[in-house]
């Protein structure tokens, strides 16, 4: 072909100020480079690029919202989440110093037995009565580390019993002393056997676990296990011992426990702030039920481990009161779990897909929430029943009626306290869904 019957190139602007070229048009970074040219002169200058906020374009000011920076959703929603949850932490604290138990707290009226350890030495087959021939004992010998005789050795006679424990040598036990003649054997007991060292290995295997897999967030978490224990041993229970309301200790220190634990497991964030609100809402709602329910039901509270404390301490003690207070404080541990998993999940969701809706939200959201929440129902009631096994094993024994079982004050007390926890669990998925869904669709991707 010839020269000048060579094809020029397509104009890219109006033919009469298309220019010929015939050399490769570089491309840089996958755009073509600017020109030179001047635009026609009928053509609509190009506008700026606008901002691009809660999923709208605004191009210039030509649109109706482009003037001036609006206030991000999402700081308007952090003060409405703050709006709603100072309240709660101030009545938290003020609750926190009301509360607190001070003055001497009341011990009990029964003579305590000092204790010391000891470890078997011997043991075998011996008679209850010396020289009778019967058996039906267990012969000990035990070499005292502590009590009055430290060092010596001592022989115990134990019945063997259905509920006698076996023991062998090497176990280390705890000893009781009555504070009699330290040279009578009938001055001592063996009364249970030394755990401290399993629980601490076991403790330490848990905090490794922990740590290897959560890291710094595992360390966090047990910082706040940690404080979890110190409110329940520091302020619930002294201040239940001092004679304050038990279900209102139990509000207050659960709300403690709750803002403490997650703020620092997870941070200070709307993420978190709507866990902590969802959270109190289900909590709340678990604390109306089990009060409406627990006076119909009639529960007394006044089982065997209940009298035996008013026993013990000869006042007058709330004891559906502590009901209650079980209830609300066993229910927060399975609630954090629920509402966390919710919130992270709508939070993920809206990552994924910045475009998602509050309803888009919340619709998938409730997809995870009930599978979520059939298991976790399924965990609290055989939770409980593991509780209670061996009450649901002496009330098959004495065969009576699976009404007579389930309507008495023991097993009562623990279908209300799963029944209602259940309830809060359910009714936690989608309250805590919802306000999740609502709060990430108005945050600034």
């Amino acid at each position: 072909m010839a020269r000048h019957d060579r094809p020029r190139p397509l104009p890219l602007l109006a033919p009469e100020e298309a220019t010929e070229r015939t050399e490769p048009i570089p491309v840089v970074d996958g755009r073509l480079p600017e020109t030179t040219a001047r635009p026609p002169s009928d053509a609509a200058p190009t506008p700026e690029p606008g901002p691009v906020r809660d999923g709208a374009a605004h191009v210039g000011q030509g649109h109706g919202h482009g003037h001036g920076p609006a206030a991000p959703a999402g700081r308007r929603v952090r003060v409405l989440l703050a709006a709603l949850l100072v309240p709660c932490a101030l009545a938290t604290v003020v609750g926190l110093v009301l509360l607190w138990p001070r003055g001497d707290l009341p011990h009990s009226t029964q003579r305590v037995q000092q204790t010391f350890d000891a470890e078997v030495v011997a043991a075998q087959a011996a008679d209850c009565s010396p020289g009778s021939g019967e058996g039906g004992c267990a012969g000990l010998t035990l070499h005292m580390t502590g009590g009055p005789l430290p060092g010596r050795d001592l022989v115990q006679i134990v019945p063997v019993e259905p509920s006698t424990p076996r023991f062998a040598v090497g176990d280390p036990v705890r000893v009781a002393y009555s504070g009699g003649d330290p040279t009578d054997p009938g001055s001592y007991q063996v009364v249970d056997f030394q755990r401290g060292g399993a629980l601490i290995w076991l403790g330490a295997a848990f905090a490794v676990a922990v740590l290897l897999l959560g890291r710094w967030r595992g360390l966090a978490a047990l910082v706040a296990l940690g404080l979890s224990l110190l409110v329940l041993v520091v302020f619930v229970l002294p201040a239940i011992l001092a004679g304050s309301s038990p279900v209102t200790v139990a509000v207050v220190g659960a709300s403690v426990i709750m803002f403490a634990v997650l703020y620092l497991t997870h941070g200070l964030s709307a993420r978190t702030s709507t866990t902590v609100l969802g959270t109190l809402v289900s909590l709340a709602l678990i604390a109306l039920l089990s009060a409406v329910f627990s006076a119909f039901a009639r529960l007394t509270g006044l089982d065997d481990t209940t009298a035996s404390l008013i026993g013990t301490l000869g006042v007058p003690v709330d004891a559906r009161g502590l009901v209650l207070a079980g209830v609300i404080i066993g229910a927060l541990g399975v609630l954090d779990d629920v509402t966390v998993t919710q919130t992270s999940a709508v939070w993920e969701l809206r990552a994924a897909n910045p475009t998602l809706g509050p309803r888009a939200l919340f619709a998938a959201g409730m997809r995870i929430g009930r599978d979520h929440v059939s298991s976790a129902v399924n965990t609290l009631v055989l939770a409980y029943a593991g509780a209670s096994l061996p009450l649901l094993l002496l009330f098959t024994v004495a065969a009576q009626g699976p009404g007579t079982v389930l309507t008495s004050q023991d097993v009562a007390t623990e279908v209300v306290r799963t029944l209602v926890g259940s309830i809060g669990l359910v009714a936690a998925v989608p309250i805590t869904t919802a306000l999740a869904a609502v709060v990430a669709s108005r945050e600034e991707p």
